[in-house]
């Protein structure tokens, strides 16, 4: 069974990644942020997990025009986001596709909403801190699955529903079957405003109280509105939900291995480590029945026959496919497509399989494979035929013939403006 053999609480703010990039590792202005990040790097390192749960909250980089309260990566790996200036020099970083599937199996049984999101960059909210804590020179030597919080458009999702959140994580990972070791993060704050004429607030003595209550009494926060926490820790420093999130993950006691502070400009920067002590009794709920609940919506569906749900599954391994036919909806890609098809495919990142089966048209076959039909319709739509042209190959039928079937013979597309 895999296990959360602890967790950490870190700042994420880019100042970490830019004394990083800048080899600022011995300048005494930014060298306490090196040495707080120090005895975490090293647990990580001895302990060595196979996957950090993450935390964090994308800065309106890759989330801009559908910003999530709850997202979680279900991707196989994850480059560096462009913020402006282009991309860290850094390499992608492995998901793992199959745990993030049981997760997100277990927190909706749970009623927890969740979108799923792949092939999209990690910002500063996730690389800033990783760059310093994980060796990554010759490859990460973990996999990560990221869960992004939308803490930034209001209104969002109350304290005691990330603590809730955690809560159910916690027992998400504990009844996955596979033998390995998680770590789950925390990310943001502690006390910063970095908008508006309040920009520049900081509150140490709130900092200092909110570590010690994170590690003691971390149930007393759960009351805390939005307000509350900008009162006391500045606007944005109202993200330490997340730490929250981390906290509630972990056993109800912990032990607290490191923690450190430094407040050199706008965001405090600090860091805490804790040790997972084990659950003091065992789960209401066995790691079997949660695993069944988490399979009742889907169980059976195998025996529809000709129906292929669009699971985790089907998503991340035609992911290729489904975004190149995606981006038909963009009017150069399209032209491109019927004009030079061939090169196209060859610019693109398409197995030869999944080229042949475009190229051929084999409409089922796409199904099959992991396209979801409403990629299918686009791409219909591009060669000017109907829907109805592709319900058709599906029954391995001719038109006329499938129209039969049907109460009038229509045709129809989602084609617009040629």
């Amino acid at each position: 069974m895999a296990r959360i053999i602890g967790g950490f609480a870190v700042s994420h703010t880019p100042t970490i990644a830019f004394a990083k990039d800048a080899n600022k590792q011995t300048d005494p202005v930014w060298a306490p942020i090196f040495e707080g990040f120090e005895p975490v790097k090293q647990w990580l390192a001895r302990e060595k997990p196979d996957v950090i749960l993450y935390v964090y909250n994308d800065h309106m980089t890759s989330f801009f025009t559908h910003y999530s309260a709850f997202a979680l990566g279900i991707g196989e790996e994850y480059a560096p986001a462009d913020e402006g200036g282009g991309q860290r020099d850094l390499p992608a970083i492995k998901g793992d596709p199959e745990l993030a599937k049981h997760i997100a199996e277990c927190l909706v049984a749970d009623e927890f909403d969740l979108a799923y999101w792949q092939g999209m960059g990690l910002d500063h909210g996730a690389f800033s801190p990783l760059s310093v804590l994980l060796e990554h020179e010759h490859g990460w030597p973990c996999k990560i699955v990221p869960l992004q919080c939308g803490v930034l458009q209001h209104p969002i999702p109350k304290a005691k529903r990330f603590w809730n959140f955690g809560k159910s994580l916690r027992r998400a990972i504990q009844s996955y079957p596979k033998d390995i070791k998680v770590v789950i993060a925390g990310t943001g704050g502690l006390s910063h405003q970095v908008h508006g004429e309040r920009c520049g607030f900081n509150n140490t003595e709130w900092d200092m109280e909110f570590m010690e209550l994170l590690t003691n009494n971390p149930e007393s926060l759960l009351s805390a509105t939005v307000t509350d926490l900008a009162k006391k820790g500045g606007w944005e420093g109202a993200e330490v939900v997340m730490w929250l999130l981390m906290r509630g993950a972990l056993s109800p006691k912990v032990k607290k291995l490191h923690q450190s502070y430094f407040l050199p400009s706008m965001t405090a920067i600090a860091t805490m480590l804790f040790e997972d002590l084990g659950d003091e009794t065992p789960p209401a709920e066995s790691d079997e029945a949660l695993r069944a609940r988490a399979k009742h919506e889907l169980a059976g569906v195998e025996e529809i026959e000709g129906t292929y749900p669009f699971t985790i599954d089907r998503a991340v391994k035609g992911f290729r496919i489904n975004h190149f036919l995606h981006r038909l909806i963009e009017p150069e890609f399209r032209k491109r497509f019927v004009e030079d098809q061939e090169g196209l495919f060859t610019d693109s990142d398409l197995t030869d399989e999944e080229k042949e089966l475009i190229r051929s048209r084999n409409w089922i076959g796409m199904i099959h494979y992991g396209v979801i039909f409403f990629m299918l319709e686009k791409m219909a739509a591009v060669l000017g035929i109907g829907n109805i042209d592709v319900y058709a190959a599906f029954k391995g039928l001719s038109v006329p013939d499938f129209q039969k079937t049907r109460n009038a013979a229509i045709t129809y597309s989602v084609a617009g403006k040629k």
